[in-house]
């Protein structure tokens, strides 16, 4: 089977706390270095009532230090939020703390609203052109030191491994001419997922940090011992995602088996979550799989918002279980 990874957005719940939520974080990293995950993502998101992990480095280190095997990194970091060097030092010393387990994930979009964006004070204007320059800018802090000017201490002469985020084909043409793996959002993106992979594939440089193409995908996974219960946990996501429709950024509701979507939100959701696996363990053994052999991913991050931490564990205590 496809390997498994999670992507946690280190979700805060109605009635809880940030410090709940990354208490969390950390008891999941560790049963999932357990059940045999290969990787342990958190993602940079800015002003989210709802996210946890805005100090996305710090979260990072706090996972990586309770954790001893599991490879722990971005999925990703927003870089037009940052200077290339402002993040070659913290995954340098990343890297230099937890040799061998740091991974970093880059994306193009800010993670956040525009006046939060203006907050953060990088640029208020992005042009596409600069993602390419700024992540070939970033990977030369991790050569050797040689005659640079500016070097990223720690940082030069460490192996960080670099993925390329996206949600669109222009993802895709950066992985593909940089040669680089490319990881697709397609949990939340899905519409131009089939294309995004014909366009790496077809087009990816083999480079000294890659040989041949390397495909992640994104993909919602909620397990439960039946498929009624996985439905129920399923709820907190479909109004998560309703409420950023509508402009609300809180906590990731409670479950609700009363919850109401008129026609139109369905078909939205149906769209917007079509890359999902929701069910008891056939289920989503079924679909996984079925998703696997349609997409031909080399790797599947999943995502699981649910609301409850210990529904949470056994969600992907399952699927770890069945997809082995």
């Amino acid at each position: 089977m496809v390997p498994l990874s999670i992507l946690d957005l280190a979700p805060i719940g109605e009635g809880r706390t940030a410090a709940d939520a990354l208490r969390n974080s950390l008891d999941l990293a560790r049963h999932a270095e357990r059940w045999g995950y290969r990787r342990y993502w958190l993602a940079e998101h800015h002003n989210m009532a709802g996210i946890a992990s805005a100090a996305t480095p710090i979260v990072i280190a706090h996972v990586a230090a309770g954790t001893t095997t599991i490879r722990v990194g971005a999925g990703g970091i927003m870089l037009p939020n940052h200077a290339p060097l402002v993040v070659a030092e913290p995954f340098g010393t990343l890297a230099t703390l937890f040799p061998g387990r740091i991974d970093l994930g880059l994306g193009r979009a800010p993670g956040t609203d525009q006046a939060t964006a203006r907050a953060l004070r990088r640029t208020l204007v992005s042009s596409p052109d600069e993602f390419p320059q700024d992540i070939l800018e970033l990977m030369s802090y991790f050569q050797p030191a040689e005659a640079q000017a500016v070097r990223a201490v720690p940082g030069a002469g460490l192996h960080v491994p670099i993925y390329v985020l996206g949600s669109s084909l222009f993802g895709a043409q950066v992985a593909a001419a940089l040669g680089l793996p490319f990881a697709f959002a397609s949990h939340f993106a899905p519409a131009l997922m089939m294309e995004a992979i014909q366009v790496y594939r077809d087009h990816f440089r083999p480079s000294g940090h890659l040989e041949k193409s390397y495909v992640m995908l994104g993909m919602h996974i909620v397990a439960a011992d039946t498929d009624d219960e996985a439905r129920y946990l399923w709820t907190s996501t479909e109004a998560g995602f309703l409420n950023l429709r509508r402009g609300k950024t809180g906590p990731l509701p409670a479950p609700d088996r009363g919850l109401e979507l008129s026609v139109s939100e369905r078909a939205q959701l149906n769209d917007i979550l079509a890359c999902s696996a929701i069910g008891g363990p056939s289920k989503v053994e079924r679909d996984v799989r079925a998703f696997a052999a349609r997409t031909g991913a080399d790797e599947i991050i999943a995502v699981a918002q649910i609301y409850d931490h210990a529904a949470r564990l056994r969600s992907y205590e399952i699927a770890a279980g069945v997809l082995r």
